[in-house]
């Protein structure tokens, strides 16, 4: 009975959101939980990549670089370091 989404806290996820925020180089007020990185924000994959390193470095977890297909948005990303974070 546990939601997907319960174990990311707020300050976690806005710690996560200044993350990806840093290394896209863009606002934090110009990216949403649903906007595509690669197609909003011109994200290629080299910056994806400094993503999930960056995730794993910060939030202390272990992210297969497969999961990179699902890291196209905050939502994603959060999806992501939550179930790495179960691991």
């Amino acid at each position: 009975m546990t939601k997907v989404t319960a174990g990311l806290d707020a300050a976690r996820k806005q710690e996560i959101k200044e993350i990806v925020c840093d290394i896209l180089e863009i606002d934090e007020d110009e990216v949403s939980e649903t906007s595509l990185f690669k197609e909003d924000h011109d994200a290629d994959s080299l910056r994806a990549i400094e993503i999930l390193a960056a995730l794993e470095r910060t939030q202390h977890v272990t992210i297969d670089q497969a999961e990179l297909s699902r890291m196209v948005n905050l939502t994603g990303v959060y999806t992501v370091v939550d179930e790495a974070s179960r691991n």
